[in-house]
């Protein structure tokens, strides 16, 4: 029995330390392609001036749209910042998908809107609407209200409602910057590719001074746990996204702020509702339309536009979100598996689909585990001591650079933090994340696999306080 243990020990140890291996392995491979591409993208915005775009009568006209479910808090927020917006053509389509709070009312209420009847053509299936508001003062604004079906299904009236030709996603909860359009854009407007997303970065703005939906002074949060979701969120926007757009294999883009072109979208049948992550959903079902069409096409991610958001306060709602975030990447990738290893999709087969399968859909399973196993081998004496130390490496000293590098790439490249005192204090969360937030996170994670093993596919909601002074009369 006990030689039976002492096996069962070596092969998850072996499992545990292979994962870490293969895991960190792409990471870097991510790091130096990310940095690489950063760089490039540097001097591409020295040559061309965004002005550029906002003076010009061929910008493409651009359709934000707002699903907002119970968003009293920030909704009027998160319209101004998008009427402020620097950008020639806009319209702004706010669905409120049968909310139960006061969003509906706040919006009517800061904006003096009124009902008004809209010519609507459905071209992809959804809830109808049941009003239009409107008012003339704020021409590029319309707010519908429809019955609730979901997030998807509120995405997909405000395709059908859209007259441009691109709209982008914007979260009920977030603050786009007065330039973040025109840098989205850009990609577009200076390539003769056919670019049907266009991804920008995704910051917290828990700490920030909010006025009238515009972040008018960059800080940092109080607590432990809102700091290093800051590092986190940087980990992942400038140490995995730029490089999987560079080998043309984007997987995964922020719903919070993403461009899309709309006539693809309707092609490939819209937001779907069979995952709980339908942002990370489309992408994946675009690529396969465009590839089983045999059209051209390429998506995109660009280091600075950014957009700013509230972060989870507690951790009982860091559980929900990271639950729900991890079941849909499960879920989308099981809904898409036959692309993995298929040449076909190139990188995005051949290398992006299978790390997201395997290493970010389960691999926080494996790291939970190891939480336990590990230490638990090594004092029992089923681990030597260098083996030990090599998978503690592995799993925290590792982590720790690419979280340090990642605070210094961004402050080389975005510069959004005005003092080195901000950059410090990150850079000690940067390395103190590694020592129980990490951990904590791939708990929660691995209950969102678990989740979907036992078939519980339940949206769960992320309450969040909402910040900022909003008026009406800056709104005008």
């Amino acid at each position: 029995m006990h030689s039976f243990l002492l096996k069962a020990f070596d092969y998850a140890n072996a499992v545990i330390l292979l994962y870490f291996i293969g895991a960190n392995s792409v990471y870097t491979l991510l790091m130096f392609l990310s940095l690489y591409t950063v760089t490039l993208h540097s001097r591409f915005s020295g040559h061309y001036g965004h002005e550029e775009i906002a003076d010009s009568p061929v910008a493409p006209p651009v359709a934000l749209i707002v699903p907002a479910f119970n968003e009293e808090g920030g909704i009027v927020q998160t319209v101004m910042s998008l009427l402020e917006l620097t950008y020639p053509e806009k319209e702004i389509i706010v669905v409120d998908d049968g909310s139960n709070d006061r969003t509906l009312r706040r919006l009517i209420s800061a904006f003096r809107l009124t009902p008004m009847s809209f010519i609507y053509r459905p071209q992809l299936a959804a809830k109808p609407p049941m009003a239009f508001y409107h008012n003339h003062e704020y021409p590029e604004l319309v707010v519908v209200s429809k019955e609730n079906g979901g997030k998807p299904d509120a995405v997909n009236v405000g395709i059908n409602l859209a007259r441009s030709p691109y709209f982008c996603t914007v979260d009920a909860d977030s603050l786009i910057e007065r330039d973040a359009l025109l840098r989205l854009v850009a990609p577009i407007f200076h390539s003769s590719d056919n670019t049907i997303v266009s991804g920008g970065i995704v910051r917290i703005s828990n700490g920030c001074t909010i006025v009238n939906g515009r972040v008018t002074e960059v800080g940092l949060p109080a607590t432990y746990i809102e700091r290093c979701q800051i590092v986190e969120y940087m980990r992942t926007f400038l140490f995995g996204r730029p490089a999987w757009g560079f080998m043309r294999a984007t997987f995964i883009t922020s719903g919070a702020f993403c461009l899309l072109h709309r006539e693809t979208v309707i092609l490939a049948g819209g937001y779907s509702k069979d995952t709980v992550t339908e942002d990370i959903d489309v992408i994946a079902t675009l690529h396969e339309y465009m590839r089983k069409k045999k059209w051209k096409y390429r998506m995109v991610f660009t280091t600075d536009p950014v957009c700013w958001t509230e972060c989870p306060r507690s951790f009982s709602m860091l559980a929900r979100q990271r639950r729900r975030w991890q079941m849909g990447l499960v879920q989308t990738t099981m809904k898409h598996n036959h692309m993995i290893f298929d040449p076909r999709y190139g990188m995005l087969g051949m290398l992006s689909m299978p790390f997201h399968a395997y290493i970010e859909s389960v691999g926080c399973v494996v790291e939970s585990l190891g939480v336990v196993l590990v230490p638990f081998s090594f004092l029992i004496g089923a681990m030597p001591f260098s083996l030990f130390l090599l998978i503690i490496f592995l799993a925290v000293g590792y982590g720790t650079l690419l979280s340090v590098a990642s605070v210094l790439m961004q402050d080389s490249s975005l510069r959004r933090y005005p003092s080195m005192r901000h950059i410090a204090t990150l850079v000690g969360y940067a390395v103190l994340e590694n020592f129980g937030y990490r951990q904590m996170v791939s708990f929660f994670r691995a209950q969102g696999v678990l989740r979907y093993m036992r078939g519980k596919q339940r949206w769960e909601v992320v309450a969040k306080k909402g910040s900022g002074v909003a008026t009406a009369g800056a709104a005008s």
